[in-house]
């Protein structure tokens, strides 16, 4: 008599045969694990990264038919440049880059813009292109269409975008088979975790530093 194998060794060994059959997702998700320990430690090295892994990422998506999320990796590509020259004027004497808080009212425009770019987006896709869960791929897509702007503005917001968005995309992407993204997407939010408050750390230094400036 067999035993049946437990939930995580069938998730496991689904993960082992993705690997295998799928080389462009498994590269694609080790980049997007390069980018977010880059991001984290404010490294301007994250923009290359982070154009190879959504290059291959979009191919991923778009192959899954979550087209919300393979235009997302198309805008990505553009704003990764557009970060790129635009953390370039903002870097330190060691390379990082210095970090900003949003005001409420910059912090009401990225939820209003969250929430109408996912509505319009998702009735988009479920009523024209009949996506696989259009609103909750629209609604993952368009956190990230902002948590990308607030990155390139060097906004800590970004990172609770990020968080939300993973979330999300944890529940969503095993169901269309992509265990290994999803796995990639959980580790994801923790490292975002991280990521937030290293940002919050490197903003309350600053926030010392001018102090202790304007007083000399």
């Amino acid at each position: 008599m067999t035993v049946d194998p437990t939930i995580s060794q069938r998730i496991l060994a689904a993960l082992h045969n993705e690997i295998l059959s799928d080389p462009v997702e498994a590269v694609g998700d080790l980049l997007g694990i390069a980018n977010i320990i880059l991001l984290t430690r404010r490294s301007i090295w994250n923009f290359p990264v982070g154009i190879a892994m959504v290059s291959l990422l979009g191919y991923v998506f778009f192959r899954a038919h979550l087209y919300s999320d393979t235009l997302t990796q198309l805008y990505f590509f553009v704003v990764q440049i557009i970060g790129w020259v635009a953390w370039l004027r903002h870097r330190e004497p060691d390379g990082e880059v210095t970090v900003e808080t949003s005001n409420p009212r910059e912090l009401g425009l990225y939820i209003a813009g969250t929430a109408a770019t996912a509505l319009s987006l998702g009735y988009f896709m479920s009523h024209i292109l009949h996506a696989a869960f259009p609103y909750w791929d629209a609604t993952v897509a368009s956190a990230s269409i902002v948590a990308q702007l607030m990155l390139t503005w060097r906004r800590i917001e970004n990172w609770l975008w990020w968080i939300g968005a993973n979330m999300i995309s944890i529940v969503i992407y095993p169901l269309k088979g992509l265990y290994l993204t999803a796995a990639l997407y959980a580790f994801m939010m923790s490292l975002s975790i991280l990521g937030f408050l290293a940002w919050r750390r490197k903003l309350l230094a600053q926030h010392v530093d001018r102090t202790a400036l304007a007083k000399a």
